[in-house]
């Protein structure tokens, strides 16, 4: 099934108490679709996915966007205590940039 059926929402398929597979969006759970085969609660969760983007369409609502399709940039704040800030504040100076950088630098190699 193409990946890209569920707009990047993650899918999660298991079998239930009564024996049917139940395939939804983890996201999403009240997105939810069963059948006999893993294969085809996936065909009806592609279904109601459908549905349920038709629905909002005419409600004129936005269409939910799954997190791993959504850009994330901004500011990012963290309390630290005053000694670390010192710390930081110093590397930075020395390093040449702000500490917003620095700050930057260091998580990208975490």
């Amino acid at each position: 099934m193409n990946k890209d059926i569920f707009d990047g929402f993650t899918v999660n398929v298991f079998l239930d108490e009564d024996g049917d597979y139940l395939a939804h969006f983890v996201e999403m759970p009240n997105i939810s679709a069963f059948s006999d085969t893993p294969e085809d609660a996936l065909k009806e969760l592609a279904v109601a996915w459908k549905g349920t983007k038709e629905s909002y369409q005419k409600h004129h609502e936005p269409i939910p966007q799954a997190p791993s399709r959504q850009e994330y940039n901004g500011p990012f704040n963290v309390p630290v205590d005053e000694q670390l800030y010192r710390v930081l504040t110093d590397e930075a100076q020395k390093a040449g940039m702000s500490l917003y950088a620095l700050a930057a630098q260091k998580l990208s190699k975490s």
